[in-house]
């Protein structure tokens, strides 16, 4: 073997360890996870959008002469977990959403699985099959190889028949070429020995030198062509390609007989400069490739980040739990967009992402437990409203029962809240039972209703004649203005949702006559109560006093009852409508009470100037 030859296996040994030490070889995937894609990022693979597509190829595989590849089969395997990973979530998300309790929840059988590893098992046993039998050939086939070096080591030993065996030997080397793989263990040694004699067979050689000469242009011819196809590798897109190609071109090369001496160097340098070319890109690639690891490994810690900081933020109630987990979910798809990590970090920085994803949603299902806890509290809650609704719902007591069910309705709102699906479906029913007595209620009281509307249209006459007599004044206003009031106050009841209204109205244009008028009423009655005085005492004078007696005991029920209605004041709530109004009425009320405690006092007073008259 000349040095050529010598330097280009050493090469060519060189190039295949570099080739089993690339990234892509070494790569560490997530696959010991459900959530890893080990899709390769150098080769395309057929897109699966469900798990029937999967299965329906492995079935495939595992029933034909085809021979499995470990790369698809690998490929397979991990995206039909992906899919049935994906599925399994989304049943238990769906479960959780619907009231389910995560801790009894059951993972039912998947036929689906089952055929997919039945099939696999199939799969499994082919490839062992197949590499039993690609062992027993490369044993063969080192027989056969030590086999011939023996017969050219034969040939050696008759050096005076070398020129006679030619074509045997010749024949021999055609053999050689046509044998494929042995044993990798043996191969180099085998190489080596196979040269040696080959080498040794042509040094004995003593052809003619036409022979000779014809025998180095054949080999030339066939170096040169491999030099051009180690060329056009150049043009080669698929670099993995290109360098598979290679490695046979530099297989070929070894195995094709010398040249002539003054071209050994000539085509050799030819042929090693159009594989530096490829080896460069080779290398190159794998350089590119760990740049985009380093980058992939960036972005995946920023992801990382994102979710312990989303984990770590506080979450309110279920409506911040499940933005949080949209957050996430978000998270782990940009996840999965993004390819391997450098080896040495790929696995940890999954380990660090799921862990994050994990303590999220198992605090979630923590809190989900203890909500469905809530949930049940509550519905029993309802549940009780719902048979109280129930046993009122006959009930002919309109105005009684009214009042129960607008309080049951209310203690409804103050309970929390249940599933929807059960919380519309209790409410359903005690909506039912409410509605059936308040239909029956209306049903009752139309005539009532009737009623009550004719009284707003005559009270609210009423009031536009309050407004008339406001504007026109003139004499006897004040009696017109009395008389007014009296009919006002004999009308019946108005619509409960005008009465407030209504109220405002009148008592504001009353207010604007007395303010006008000035009326003193109190006034009024005392000074008829003084000319009425003498009548009194002509009847003697024990009548004075007796009308005294009881002004006394009227002065002090009046002050009992000012006192009485102040004390309640202080208890009222002015903080809505209903509540002002009541206010204001009570306070007219505590008014007119000190107006006629006055007047009693003023009327005493009168009594006892007569006395002393």
């Amino acid at each position: 073997m000349d040095s050529q030859e010598n330097a280009l296996v050493e090469e060519q040994n060189v190039n295949e360890a570099a080739v089993a030490e690339t990234p892509a070889q070494m790569e560490v995937t997530e696959n010991a996870t459900p959530h890893a894609d080990l899709e390769s990022e150098n080769v395309e693979r057929k897109q699966y959008q469900t798990k029937k597509e999967v299965l329906e190829r492995v079935q495939e595989i595992a029933h034909s002469d085809e021979a499995p590849q470990k790369d698809e089969v690998d490929y397979l395997k991990t995206v039909f977990y992906k899919l049935h990973v994906a599925e399994r979530e989304a049943q238990l998300k769906a479960y959780i959403d619907g009231g389910g309790d995560p801790e009894h929840y059951q993972i039912m059988p998947d036929p689906d699985e089952e055929a997919f590893k039945a099939e696999m098992g199939i799969i499994k046993e082919k490839r062992q099959q197949l590499f039993l039998e690609q062992e027993q050939e490369k044993k063969a086939n080192l027989e056969k190889k030590l086999a011939i070096i023996e017969k050219i080591k034969t040939m050696i030993t008759s050096p005076e028949e070398a020129n006679k065996s030619y074509k045997d030997f010749k024949a021999l080397q055609e053999e050689w070429r046509e044998i494929k793989n042995v044993p990798a263990e043996h191969a180099n040694e085998l190489w080596r020995n196979y040269q040696l004699y080959v080498e040794q067979f042509y040094d004995l050689l003593k052809l003619n030198s036409e022979a000779r000469e014809y025998d180095f242009k054949k080999n030339l011819e066939l170096k040169t062509k491999l030099c051009e196809a180690a060329e056009k590798l150049a043009d080669e897109p698929d670099v993995i390609s290109a360098f598979h190609q290679l490695q046979k071109l530099h297989q070929e090369y070894r195995e094709t007989g010398p040249v002539a001496r003054e071209l050994r160097e000539e085509i050799w340098n030819r042929f090693k400069a159009a594989s530096t070319v490829i080896n460069k890109r080779h290398q190159q690639h794998f350089d590119d490739l760990r740049s985009k690891e380093e980058e992939n490994l960036a972005k995946k810690t920023a992801l990382c980040e994102k979710v312990e900081a989303i984990a770590a933020e506080e979450n309110k109630g279920s409506g911040d739990w499940e933005r949080h987990t949209k957050e996430i979910i978000d998270l782990q798809a940009e996840w999965k967009t993004i390819g391997f990590a450098p080896q040495k970090m790929n696995v940890k920085i999954f380990e660090r992402f799921r862990a994050a994803c994990d303590d999220f949603f198992s605090r979630k299902a923590a809190h989900f437990r203890e909500l469905k806890d809530t949930f049940k509290e509550n519905a029993e809650k309802k549940r009780a409203l719902i048979e109280k609704a129930k046993a009122l719902q006959d009930s002919t007591d309109w105005k009684s029962t009214s009042d129960k069910l607008i309080n049951l309705q209310k203690e409804w709102k103050t309970i929390g809240m249940v599933p929807k699906k059960l919380g519309d479906q209790l409410w359903e029913e005690f909506l039912g039972a409410c509605n059936k007595f308040f239909e029956a209620r209306n049903a009752a009281g139309g005539n009532v209703r009737n009623e009550e509307r004719a009284n707003l249209e005559k009270k609210r006459s009423i009031v536009e004649q309050l407004r008339a007599a406001a504007d026109e004044g003139g004499e006897n206003l004040q009696e017109r203005v009395q008389q007014l009031v009296e009919e006002y106050q004999a009308v019946g009841h108005v619509p409960f949702k005008e009465k407030d209204k209504l109220y405002e109205e009148y008592h504001a244009v009353l207010d604007k006559l007395f303010r006008e008028l000035n009326i003193s009423v109190a006034q009024r009655r005392l000074s008829k109560f003084k000319d009425n005085l003498r009548q009194v005492a002509e009847r003697g004078e024990n009548a004075l006093d007796n009308e005294r007696a009881r002004l006394m005991r009227q002065y002090e029920q009046l002050k009992s009852e000012v006192q009485t209605y102040e004390n309640n004041l202080g208890f009222l709530n002015a903080s809505s409508k209903k509540g002002n109004s009541l206010i204001d009425e009570m306070n007219r009320k505590v008014q007119k009470l000190k107006d006629e405690v006055q007047l009693v006092r003023d009327k005493i007073k009168a009594i006892d100037a007569q006395n002393k008259e």
